[in-house]
Formats: structure tokens, C-alpha cells, sequence
């Protein structure tokens, strides 16, 4: 047991997004937190695609501790003028089937349009982001130490320290790792699983490039085949077998300033093992070569940063919470950016973390059941993704199966936003904090939509046909037919939408069909669906519109 007696309540490994966001959030309440890091930050880092529920989360954050900065980076608009002209809007997420040495038939494309009543969602320029939090966390009172790499750890019943490699000593009351793979925490407990429990699969290589090509230019499409938003205008995946591109564009907001795109792909090591005899440059330009429409987006694009070239993509640890210490987000584990969950599964764990630190800082309490929400919801976030992620990946060789999973992904986003959008009005109202425990008494902690089960039995079968096709068992048209049907069947997917309508490959709710859904979700003999019901449009915009103004 050490003598020394602590100098913070909170050492935070990793001054990143996860690290400045959950710092801000407890030294603004009062808390002494050092934020250390192995290297220097503002740098490099992916996860640049925001979701309507990051924003929501964000939000919540913001208005729960008075962080009132968090507001900047919820509206593509607002985040260019508070904060720098890097950023891009992301008004859809957009994706498109390719064949090698084919071009790709638009027909087998679809198109997920965030409604305006959602959310605004942006394109993040990590760089200037991750500054703009890093100043916001200082500026409310963390103590910042970068390019100090940890060495030893040594926790014990009052506390931790920490020793760096130059040999200085950090005593604080709890740790939290939010330093991604490299974790020394991981390292130090032997927290990480070999192998890794997921089904999926993936490596990466990406960078930032100029010059990539609006894809709205590239393949031309008849007016039924064209998506109602301009592919440019949010964030493009191009399928294929076992793998997907990404095309972030920052360029695509009127007030933006750069000219940089964020380009990457990922795909299975099983199928596309990783080359040891050319550069990852190289490797990608082979594999965009493969595919017509790709190609032409990227001809003549030039990077603007050195191609990283990744392994295995996945890692999962076998514990995230203990007494005194918390692995968090990615350095807990990690599984692929399809669908862009990382960020938005950082801030539901912060959610999570804040108020149970916070709680056990007040009462020098820090056993480990009362994080136990926590553990589950880190573990939860992972798997859940991985059964869509992996389903999505069995997906992509046919087209039909593709897009009735596109479908059950999308289903239960608009409803899973709604809960926490639901709460946050109701807390600007009442003031009232325990409005978000009610968000974590859920059947299916970390499930996008946690609270319905009937939610969870379209996912499940979504799954077992999947698996049913990858074994040869079933054909991918039957596959297909399988999961359209649970999804036509059932209660917890809205009419209006499109999601159950095969011929309705790109979902654009207007506000008339939110205000159906409204209605629809007030009638609903599941719960999970009419507690979001009883408000109107008018007053949901109206109460967004001040948030916003905030």
C-alpha cells in the first residue's frame, strides 16, 4: 500500500477525443485530472464520421455538465465557424455495390438521408477537433503531461501510480485508459483476449488525399437511380466482396477549407491477405484498380500524409472495469469503422463512466459493482456491432442480402436516437439527472436500439440467415427473403420510412413521414415505441432549435 499521498483524482492515459472529452467532463465538475499521453496531440487519427446518436450523446454531455463547447461539434454549420473551416457535412450515409473489372449498376446502391429532425451530422477533421476538446478540457482545469510514456502501474487499494519512462511518479485515486491498442493498462493486466472473440475480420490501409472526385461525376445514373442527396454530400462506401471503401470528403460544406478527403478501405486478411512485398500505397492503388468507378474517383489524387497499413483490425479485452481503474472505448477493444459506432460508443461510455466516477470520488467508493454497468455496456457496444458488421460482410457478395441488411441497421436507428433525444428534452425542462439512468434499464445493453426486443429478434435472425448463407446452407436470395420478411413483419419497424418496401433503395424521411412515424410510435402497442410518441414535430424542432442556440 503507497504512503504517497495522491496528487489527482483522475490520471486519463490518451489526451484524444475519448481522453479531452471525458477530462472536460470531470474537471468541470470539480475533480483534479491529469491528462497524459505517450505523444503529442493535436495529430493524425481516424474516426472521422459522426452519427445521430454521437450527436445526441454529445449533447447530452454538454448540457449535463455544462460544457456548453460540446454544442460546436453537433451542426456541420456551427462547427465551421467556432471552431476551424475544416469540416465537411455528412447529410446521408451512402453505399454502392462494385464487381471486379466492372461498372458498378447504380440499381444496386442505397441511401440512408439523416432526417433534418434528427440531427446535423459533420465530417471531422480530427486534427483541429481534437484540439478544440484537448483547450476545452484544459481550459475547465486538466492538467495536461504529453510525450510521457507510462512504464510502470501499480494499483493497489487506495489508489494508482503510474511511472513514466523518464522515472517521474504519478499518484491519483483512479485511472482511466482511454490511449486505444497500445494500452498500457492492457498491457500491464493482461486484459486483452487471444484471439480475439469476435466473428469479424478486417485490416485497414488509409490516408488523406487532395483531389478526389465528387463520385456524383463519376457514374452516371438514371433519374430513378439517382440518390435524392448527392453522393458528396455525406459519406460513401464502396462495397465489395469481404470489404468496403470509405470516402470522407471535408470539402462539401460551404464554409469549409480544405481540400483534403479521408480515403480508406477495409477487407478481410482471409481473402485479401496482407502483401509483404509492396507498399501499402501500392496495394491500394491495386485494389482500386480492380474496380472501374473507384479508379476514376481516385485518378490523380494525391495523398497528403504516408498510407497506414493495419493487421488485424479487431481486439477485444476480457474486463473493462476494476477497482480504481477503467479501460475505456477503444483502449478496451475494437472491431471496424463500417457504420461509424466508434465515436458515438466513446461518448455512450462516457455517459456512463461521469456520473459513477463522479459519485465514487464523493464517497471514496470504489468498488467495482457499482461500474458494473459500465463493463457490461463496453462489452455489449462491441458485440452487438460485431454481429452487424460481420452480417454486413457476409452481405456484400449479393446484392439483395446486402440490402436487407442494409435495411435492419437502418430500422432501429431513427428510434434508437429518439430515446436519447427524448430524455435530453424532458432533462432541459425538469433538471432532473435521473432521467438518463432510465436510458440504462435495458434487456440489451449496448444494442443501438437497447430497449426493444422486438428489435433484437429482427438482429438475431438477420444473423442466422447470414450465417446460414456463408455456410452454403441457403442461397443468398433465400437469405435475403428471410430477413425481409422479419423485417416486413415486424412491429418495431416503422411503415412510412421505406425500410420494408424491397423496391425502396434510398430512405429519405420528409417531415410529413416523421410526423407519421410520430403518430404511429404514439399507437404502438410496444412500449419502447410509444413512450416516443406524445410530442409533436413542431415542438421536438422547437426544442432542438433552442438546444442549438445554447
Amino acid at each position: 500500500m503507497s504512503k504517497q499521498r495522491p496528487s489527482y483524482d483522475v490520471v486519463i492515459l490518451g489526451s484524444g477525443i475519448a481522453g479531452s472529452t471525458l477530462g472536460a467532463v470531470l474537471a468541470r465538475s470539480g475533480a483534479k485530472v491529469l491528462l497524459a499521453d505517450a505523444a503529442t496531440h493535436p495529430r493524425f487519427a481516424v474516426g472521422e464520421s459522426m452519427i445521430p446518436q454521437l450527436v445526441s450523446w454529445l449533447q447530452m454531455l454538454a448540457e449535463r455538465y455544462d460544457v456548453p463547447e460540446f454544442h460546436a461539434l453537433c451542426d456541420a454549420t456551427t462547427i465551421n465557424e467556432q471552431i476551424s473551416n475544416t469540416f465537411g457535412q455528412k447529410r446521408h450515409f451512402g453505399f454502392m455495390l462494385h464487381r471486379p473489372g466492372e461498372e458498378p449498376d447504380p440499381r444496386e446502391s442505397n441511401q440512408f438521408v439523416i432526417p433534418d429532425e434528427l440531427s446535423s451530422s459533420c465530417h471531422l477533421y480530427r486534427q483541429d477537433c481534437d484540439a478544440y476538446l484537448f483547450r476545452a478540457a484544459v481550459k475547465y482545469g486538466c492538467e495536461s503531461r504529453q510525450q510521457w510514456r507510462v512504464s510502470g502501474i501499480i494499483l493497489d487499494h487506495d489508489g494508482v501510480t503510474l511511472t513514466g519512462v523518464d522515472g517521474h511518479e504519478v499518484r491519483a485515486r483512479y485511472l482511466v485508459d482511454a490511449s486505444g491498442f497500445r494500452s498500457p493498462l492492457a498491457d500491464h493486466l493482461q486484459l486483452r483476449e487471444e484471439p480475439c472473440r469476435f466473428l469479424h475480420h478486417s485490416r485497414s490501409l488509409f490516408t488523406h488525399m487532395v483531389g478526389v472526385q465528387p463520385f456524383d461525376e463519376i457514374v452516371p445514373a438514371a433519374p430513378q437511380d439517382q440518390p435524392p442527396v448527392p453522393w458528396h454530400d455525406g459519406t460513401m462506401h464502396h462495397l465489395f466482396e469481404r470489404g468496403w471503401f470509405w470516402i470522407i470528403p471535408f470539402d462539401n460544406h460551404k464554409l469549409s477549407r480544405n481540400p483534403v478527403c479521408s480515403v480508406g478501405v477495409t477487407l478481410d486478411p482471409r481473402l485479401y491477405p496482407r502483401p509483404e512485398d509492396i507498399s501499402p500505397e501500392e496495394e491500394f492503388a491495386r485494389l482500386a484498380n480492380r474496380f472501374p468507378a473507384v479508379a476514376r474517383q481516385l485518378e490523380g489524387a494525391r495523398k497528403v500524409r504516408e498510407w497506414v497499413s493495419t493487421g488485424r483490425l479487431q481486439y477485444s479485452s476480457r474486463q473493462t472495469v476494476g477497482r480504481r481503474w477503467c479501460l475505456m472505448s477503444h483502449a478496451a477493444g475494437f472491431l471496424d469503422p463500417l457504420y461509424s459506432r466508434g465515436m458515438s460508443n466513446t461518448m455512450e461510455v462516457i455517459a456512463a463512466l461521469a456520473p459513477r466516477l463522479l459519485d465514487a470520488l464523493a464517497d471514496e467508493d470504489f468498488d467495482e459493482e457499482r461500474f458494473r454497468y459500465v463493463e457490461e455496456l463496453e462489452q455489449g457496444l462491441l458485440d452487438y456491432n460485431d454481429i452487424l458488421v460481420n452480417c454486413s460482410f457476409i452481405a456484400f457478395s449479393h446484392y439483395r442480402l446486402w440490402d436487407a441488411v442494409f435495411r435492419v441497421w437502418g430500422c432501429g436507428t431513427t428510434p434508437g436516437t429518439l430515446r436519447i433525444n427524448k430524455a435530453l428534452r424532458t432533462y432541459r425542462a425538469t433538471r432532473d439527472a435521473s432521467l438518463f439512468d432510465t436510458l440504462e434499464k435495458v434487456p440489451h445493453v449496448g444494442l443501438w436500439w437497447p430497449d426493444s426486443d422486438a428489435f433484437k429478434a429482427v438482429l438475431d435472425g438477420t444473423a442466422e440467415a447470414c450465417a446460414r448463407y456463408e455456410s452454403k446452407e441457403i442461397d443468398g436470395d433465400t437469405a435475403a427473403d428471410i430477413i425481409l420478411r422479419l423485417v416486413q413483419q415486424s412491429e418495431a419497424v416503422p411503415p412510412d420510412f421505406g425500410w420494408k418496401d424491397p423496391e425502396k433503395r434510398f430512405i429519405f424521411p420528409d417531415r410529413r413521414q416523421m410526423m407519421d412515424f410520430l403518430r404511429w410510435a404514439a399507437t404502438s402497442p410496444l412500449p419502447e415505441l410509444s413512450s416516443l410518441g406524445g410530442e409533436s414535430l413542431d415542438a421536438i424542432l422547437k426544442a432542438n432549435a433552442a438546444a442549438g442556440s445554447r
